[in-house]
């Protein structure tokens, strides 16, 4: 993930409420039941002395009507006590991160930057008899599988999931199906998805005849990241749980590789004196602008976690996640640009 969109949520002298509105099924009442959830987490802030300006600036927010889609995708947002509202972005956690909500000198950003890194982004292509439909989808990471809870104090709540949590509740729509019926069509709806999403995977399924067709119409570029599947051909209930379950697994491998080369990338530049651990050395990279990318352990809150996002988006570092386990000192690592020290 870049962290320099993150740069100009940060200003001196300000104190910050973040908001996180975990996603969930919208229903008729979906408005309401917002104003109940924050509601609650309006008087947490309060009685945390939060501002009545960043609280007007969130109830300004919260009550503009969001589309069912962005509803079910959840949300998190940043406000200042200078009446600033800094950040209101899809938060592409699962079903069961629940709702939280913090005060602080600090923007509590742990769990929206670890679940956008850690997220994996499908551009998925089924390839049906008459159509081919296109959905940008991001599939969450499973939080069943987490026992350190949310990272960084953020969004940890009582909504918890069980084992075995359903496909579709891990996979979050950034946008409505597309399809179309023939060659053109489908190659301008494929620019028009890549304008504005970058996949990690690309997800090719149908019939084999079908697939081949279809393949042959992506941008070069793509090719290295089509994985195909016989999932997903037929338009009935069984075909779209199988698929959703076929999507779930291929992402989930590619963030797991993700995970094991970055620790692998972070290894061999330690073992070359090319990178640093533990917070004092990270952030003195940070703040001299020695720092490349900002690791965390995944599953693991970092000490002074939200100081490090600060100064890494400051001069405009990377972060990625390595496995949980990989016993980072203070739960934090860096590659360098250079050394500090000159």
């Amino acid at each position: 993930m870049e962290l320099s969109p993150l740069k100009s949520l940060y200003a001196e002298g300000e104190a910050f409420a973040t908001v996180y509105l975990e996603g969930r099924s919208p229903g008729e009442d979906a408005a309401d039941q917002i104003r109940l959830r924050w509601k609650s987490l309006r008087e947490r802030l309060a009685s945390d002395g939060a501002d009545q300006a960043a609280l007007t600036v969130l109830d300004d927010a919260l009550a503009r009507d969001k589309a069912g889609e962005e509803q079910a995708n959840g949300r998190v947002l940043v406000a200042s006590d200078h009446g600033r509202l800094g950040l209101d972005a899809p938060w592409d956690a699962s079903l069961g991160a629940g709702d939280d909500a913090g005060w602080g000198v600090l923007p509590q950003l742990g769990a929206y930057a670890r679940e956008a890194t850690h997220a994996a982004r499908v551009l998925l292509i089924v390839a049906g008899h008459e159509e081919t439909e296109l959905r940008r989808l991001v599939v969450a990471r499973d939080l069943t599988e987490s026992p350190d809870g949310p990272e960084d104090g953020a969004a940890e709540g009582s909504h918890n999931t069980h084992a075995g949590e359903p496909a579709h509740r891990r996979i979050r729509r950034r946008a409505e199906d597309t399809t179309v019926q023939d060659g053109d069509a489908l190659a301008s709806a494929v620019s028009s998805a890549l304008s504005r999403f970058t996949p990690d995977v690309v997800i090719l399924a149908g019939e084999v005849q079908k697939r081949t067709s279809v393949r042959e119409q992506l941008p070069g570029h793509l090719h290295d990241k089509v994985v195909e599947t016989s999932r997903g051909g037929a338009p009935d209930a069984g075909a779209r749980e199988a698929l959703d379950e076929e999507v779930l697994r291929i992402a989930t491998e590619h963030v797991e590789q993700r995970l094991q080369d970055n620790a692998s990338r972070l290894r061999e530049a330690l073992g070359h004196q090319d990178a640093v651990q533990g917070d004092a050395q990270v952030l003195k990279a940070a703040e001299t602008g020695a720092l490349e990318t900002l690791f965390l352990e995944e599953e693991t809150t970092a000490k002074r976690e939200s100081l490090l996002l600060k100064e890494a988006s400051r001069t405009g570092a990377v972060l990625a996640l390595v496995p949980h386990g990989t016993g980072l000192e203070d739960g934090s690592a860096g590659i360098l640009r250079f050394h500090p020290e000159g």
